[in-house]
């Protein structure tokens, strides 16, 4: 596997970490049509069988498979039975990421409950460069212990840690604010995450209080543009010492998306997760909407 001097420089940040880790992130980084770039764009598969309904096809893990290969995805990351289903037919294509939680039934607003239903040596034996794991920082009942010995296991045998890291909280406008996005990345980065996925964050500050306004004061007015509070979010992973990707959790329409990716692109986010958008709808609409946003990240649109 080649490895460009951009994709060099990454893996330079990790100071700490064994070849086998290294190596992963590589592949990942020098996967599909943004490889080299030092750019990422992951297909994450989780949630609700309800996802599913408008187009029946998602229900079947290797419908996602071929998606992400066909596109020319940077990874794959799903749950245990997902990845069981196709990691043979594809074994390969594209890296896979294992996905350690996901969401209970009993997840709402509030009760952000993640259940563990994979372990590291299942993401051994499927032969994943990596795991993926959902963290609530901002819970009262958060999950980030239990989270933190996954990840030490994890680095011990050379796979890459992906953190999604959500503040948790009572709306969705708590999800999204800027100083919480920017905190939850944060703190993804001190457990040690190689890679951490925030959600978009809004222009809004979840903390206004005067306490805490005044150490704000700085953001007022500087986080117009998603460019700028992408920057911000990054600067307060490590000063952007580590890859940060952005997820939107909203169905919007394209337009929105593709203007999404940009902000994220001008901003030096390191790439895109698409969940929904690329979900609620046939193969080839899916594929055509991949196709546009791997060419904005390549500057080609």
């Amino acid at each position: 596997m080649r490895v460009t001097q951009r994709v060099k420089k990454l893996l330079s940040l990790y100071e700490s970490d064994n070849p086998g880790t290294k190596t992963n992130l590589a592949r990942i980084l020098m996967e599909g049509r943004l490889s080299g770039s030092g750019r990422v764009m992951v297909l994450p598969i989780d949630g609700s069988a309800r996802n599913f309904l408008e187009y029946p096809a998602g229900y079947d893990p290797q419908y996602h498979f071929q998606l992400a290969v066909d596109a020319g995805l940077s990874a794959l990351a799903a749950p245990l039975g997902m990845l069981e289903t196709g990691a043979d037919t594809f074994a390969g294509a594209i890296p896979l990421i294992l996905k350690m939680n996901s969401a209970t039934m009993s997840s709402s607003h509030g009760k952000s409950n993640h259940g563990i239903i994979g372990s590291v040596r299942d993401a051994l034996r499927l032969g994943c460069v990596g795991i993926g794991c959902t963290v609530h920082p901002g819970d009262k009942n958060g999950n980030l212990e239990e989270v933190r010995s996954m990840v030490e296991e994890a680095k011990s045998y050379g796979l890459a840690v992906v953190l999604w890291s959500s503040p948790g909280g009572e709306s969705e406008e708590d999800e999204t604010a800027l100083d919480n996005t920017a905190y939850a990345g944060h703190l993804a980065s001190l457990m040690g995450a190689h890679m951490i996925c925030v959600r978009i964050p809004g222009s809004h500050l979840h903390h206004t209080e005067p306490t805490v306004a005044t150490a704000q004061r700085p953001l007022m007015g500087g986080t117009s543009t998603l460019s700028d509070r992408v920057r911000h979010v990054r600067q307060s992973c490590l000063n952007g010492r580590r890859i940060v990707l952005f997820e939107g959790n909203q169905l919007k329409s394209d337009d929105d998306v593709f203007d999404d990716i940009r902000g994220i692109r001008d901003g030096g986010g390191h790439g895109y997760v698409l969940p929904y958008n690329s979900l609620y709808r046939q193969f080839e609409p899916a594929l055509q909407m991949l196709d546009q946003s791997l060419k904005i990240y390549q500057g080609k649109a």
